[in-house]
């Protein structure tokens, strides 16, 4: 082969100038595509991503989302399985009519003054616009997926999928509709289901009223919502609640209205709370639902759907918000004496999962989910060891939900979003659920029809992704091949929206868990522990990440940081950590490739030791990567990668390769050229799917290596590889070269000063001969002037003139030191070293043996104390072994 050229890296390394070059190179060779990969009798490896918002812009939750996927998705398709990534957008009903309407508002229009059509043709255009932004988003962080499979959840072939879904439910009576107590936010203008509130502690008050009673007196009660006594209907006592015994059955005036409420007895009354006294307000509190139904209470609801007190309550109120509402009828019950008193308490109150509006129970009719039938199938096929979950801690949450799970209201007073396929007849009364749209009433042929008005929720449409993305209900080729996918992997917040009815459709729509593997990452926080949001201030934009440390650096930063079940505790700061690695990678390729002029390619016949223990480390490594990936421990394979490129290879190999590169003949130098080749070239591929950017740019590169990396083979552990011998021979060279390369930094012993070692073993110790055969290498990664080596039958005087004893594992090194330094300096050194850290020490002691501060410190600040002290004493055992060895 012809000598080879120098091979030119830029100097600074500058992932903008190839990351959108190479993502384009991949996109149009195909890579992402299923059909790239040789058929094979192997299963495919099949995910789809959660769709982002298309009104959204991906956060830092986003980014780490899909750096995960796609770092498993590239190393399957490495392993040479057939893969496929299907992403696609959400159309997110109420998020995105709020975006839209809130335009409307800037331009001072509103949704009803445009009417439904052009609202919704507007709505179009804002998911055009966004989507493209999105898309963009997608692609800079290096997701490798299957842009033609692309999938929105209102396109033609989803909406068709959600009809089906609509239709089937209600023929085998697992949809009905009804009027029932729901979720309202008056903002957003729709009902919500019960896992679309969010539940958060408030400052709140109660307030202690008496209403008249009939046969003279007062009854106390207690509310934190005034207001809603407009509604009651009754007051309860409790059955066995011997003060209010003769109470039951008689009637109580309530205050502010002139109508008389019955006092019923209900063992949902808790005695011991408050006075033992509950007003009863059926159409705005769900337990006082339940009460109504067992007494046949009538309902009167009092609030309009924009969250005012309606035509039910005395006039002076009507038309006023719920906040006004509640200060007039605080007011009037002071001036009429039926106002006792108030306290400060703090109480969950439930608000709108989007705008954060305080959810008020609402009697309104809407379309109903049987839940119960599809849990229990969705429980047992989780029993059977079906899907799996990991961490395993989620797999009690998900039960415990499934088997406490509520009827799920489906219907939204939107606009945007899939309309509920029903259609009421105006003369005959009957409801029509159809697939095809109605124009004629079937029942009795009236032209008198309308389609009921509301919209599905947004969850409706995702809980068919896995499927309905690859074409179901037909029977495509896509639906054979790549379902059931293979793994989920999203958040853990959204195991109730989403996942768990997910796997409810696919079994009760397929017949199949929609996956197998379910891995459920941590959420995204500052240092603080803190949820990253706009109102703190402390959210971090994943492009704007990419744009100065590059996506490399965000992909291998955020999977170094994902231990599987710990949410992510993080700031800008860290993702030094993934830009510093991936341009060790590049600055260690550069010098490699910046060193091949003039030699050749050759067959490698002979390995040296480092060779052979660069190899075993790689095989190592190749193993703890894969088992990691296979089991969704991304930190675990992100640090088993840069253990390996930082410190295997280039700490200890590079420098090795050094010896022969600087005093080897030709033949020595292209063998270690050849082989150091080798090793980067396998090492980029280990590396690809943490840092596909940076290893594809590197990869092109290579003089022994063609085609993409993309495609390229994962390196698989290989038991020929692995090699003991080479291990624990290298291992004791770099324990021997650690402890000199310490002494000499503690002693602040020149570079350029060489100093001359010992080492002594036991007679017939085979490190020995090792040693000796490697002293060459041995001199040059400690950077002594020589190396003796010592064998002894039986332990001479451990003291050496001039010298500072070592003590290793079965060997000890002789460090020559007063060759460099003053022995006498050098004692004076260390024991001033020593009495600071004496002093350090009983400090320490002082402060951990304080009760005080143990209990009342936090355990962190206390762990980190006897860290301290515990690094202190292994310090000062050194320094004296130091002193005490010195001749």
């Amino acid at each position: 082969m012809k000598p080879m050229k120098a091979i030119e890296l830029e100097k600074a390394f500058n992932p903008k100038e190839f990351e959108d070059r190479i993502y384009a190179q991949w996109k149009v060779s195909g890579a992402f595509k299923p059909e790239a990969a040789p058929v094979t009798a192997q299963a495919p490896y099949v995910i789809v991503i959660p769709p982002p918002n298309v009104t959204g812009i991906l956060h830092l939750g986003h980014g780490l989302n899909i750096s995960l996927q796609d770092i498993i998705i590239r190393f399957h398709r490495m392993r040479g399985e057939v893969t496929l990534w299907v992403p696609g957008t959400d159309h997110a009903g109420i998020a995105t009519q709020n975006v839209v309407e809130k335009r409307l508002l800037a331009r001072g229009q509103s949704r009803r003054e445009l009417g439904r059509e052009r609202f919704v043709e507007e709505t179009w255009k804002v998911k055009a616009e966004h989507h493209a932004i999105i898309t963009r988003q997608i692609e800079r962080i290096g997701a490798s997926v299957d842009w033609d499979r692309e999938r929105f959840t209102f396109d033609e072939g989803l909406s068709k999928a959600v009809r089906e879904v609509f239709v089937t439910l209600y023929e085998r009576d697992l949809l009905y509709k009804g009027k029932y107590l729901v979720n309202w936010c008056s903002s957003c203008g729709t009902a919500l289901a019960d896992d679309e509130v969010e539940h958060e502690e408030v400052a709140g008050k109660m307030y202690r009223l008496r209403y008249p009673r009939s046969d003279g007196g007062f009854i106390e009660l207690a509310t934190t919502r005034p207001e809603t006594m407009l509604g009651d209907t009754a007051v309860a006592v409790h059955p066995d609640d011997e003060r209010y015994r003769d109470l039951v059955g008689k009637t109580v005036q309530l205050p502010l209205c002139s109508r008389a409420i019955p006092v019923v007895s209900d063992t949902y009354v808790d005695r011991a709370f408050g006075t033992g006294v509950v007003k009863i307000t059926p159409a705005h509190d769900p337990n006082d639902w339940e009460v109504a139904k067992r007494h046949d209470l009538p309902l009167i609801n009092i609030l309009t759907p924009d969250g005012r007190l309606n035509d039910a309550v005395p006039e002076k109120y009507r038309g006023l918000t719920v906040k006004k509402a509640r200060e007039a009828v605080l007011a009037d019950l002071k001036t009429e004496g039926f106002y006792i008193k108030e306290e400060n308490i703090k109480h969950a109150v439930g608000h709108c999962y989007r705008c954060r509006t305080v959810i008020e129970p609402f009697l309104s009719e809407q379309w109903f989910v049987r839940m119960g039938p599809l849990a229990k199938k969705a429980l047992a096929t989780w029993q059977r060891g079906e899907v799996v979950f990991y961490p395993r801690k989620w797999e009690n949450t998900y039960r415990h939900w499934l088997e406490n799970i509520h009827d799920w209201c489906i219907s939204r007073q939107l606009w945007w979003g899939h309309r509920i396929p029903a259609w009421h007849c105006a003369d005959c009364g009957k409801t029509i659920v159809s697939r095809d749209i109605i124009s004629v009433c079937p029942h009795c042929a009236s032209a008198n029809v309308a389609q009921d008005p509301d919209v599905l929720d947004t969850w409706f449409s995702s809980w068919l992704w896995p499927f309905s993305t690859l074409g179901w209900p037909e029977e495509t080729e896509d639906m054979a091949a790549f379902y059931p996918n293979t793994a989920l992997i999203t958040g853990y917040d959204i195991l109730f929206f989403w996942v768990s009815r997910m796997i409810m459709a696919g079994l009760e729509f397929t017949g199949k868990a929609p996956f197998r593997d379910i891995f459920l990452t941590g959420l995204i926080r500052d240092k603080q522990g803190r949820k990253m949001s706009k109102s703190l201030g402390n959210g971090l934009d994943p492009l704007e990440l990419v744009d100065e440390f590059g996506a490399d650096a965000l992909r291998f930063t955020l999977a170094f940081m994902c231990a599987q079940g710990q949410d992510i505790l993080i700031d800008k700061e860290a993702f030094k950590l993934g830009s510093k690695f991936a341009n060790k990678v590049w600055n260690a390729s550069r010098y490699i490739l910046m060193n091949l002029e003039g030699r050749k390619l050759v067959a490698v016949n002979t390995l040296s030791p480092a060779d052979r223990w660069i190899y075993a480390r790689l095989n190592t490594a190749a193993q703890a990567m894969g088992d990691a990936f296979l089991s969704y421990r991304y930190n675990d394979a992100a640090s088993a990668a840069y253990e390996f490129f930082w410190n295997d290879f280039c700490d200890w190999y590079v420098e090795a390769t050094k010896l022969s590169l600087r005093a080897g003949d030709d033949a020595e130098k292209d063998r270690v050229t050849s082989v150091l080749l080798d090793v980067l070239a396998q090492s980029l591929r280990l590396l690809h799917p943490l840092l596909p950017f940076v290893t594809e740019a590197i990869h092109e590169k290579l003089p022994n290596s063609a085609g993409l990396l993309i495609s390229a083979a994962y390196p698989a552990y290989d038991e020929a590889r692995a090699d003991i011998e080479a291990e624990q021979n290298f291992g004791f060279l770099q324990e021997l070269v650690r402890m000199i390369r310490t002494l000499k930094s503690e002693c602040a012993i020149p570079a350029d000063k060489k100093i001359p070692v010992l080492v002594r073993f036991n007679a017939g110790d085979t490190r020995a001969a090792f040693l000796r055969e490697q002293a060459g290498l041995g001199k040059l990664l400690a950077g002594i002037a020589d190396l003796h080596i010592e064998e002894a039958v039986e332990r001479p005087d451990n003291a050496k003139a001039g010298a500072i004893t070592l003590v290793g594992s079965g060997f000890e090194a002789f460090v020559f030191v007063a060759e460099a330094l003053d022995l006498g300096f050098l004692k004076q050194k260390f024991s001033k070293e020593l009495d600071k850290d004496k002093k350090f020490i009983k400090g320490l002691e002082a402060k951990l043996n304080n009760d005080s501060f143990v209990k009342n410190a936090p355990p962190e600040l206390v762990a980190a104390e006897k860290a301290k002290l515990d690094e202190a004493i292994k310090r000062t055992g050194k320094l004296e072994a130091y002193i005490s060895n010195m001749a």
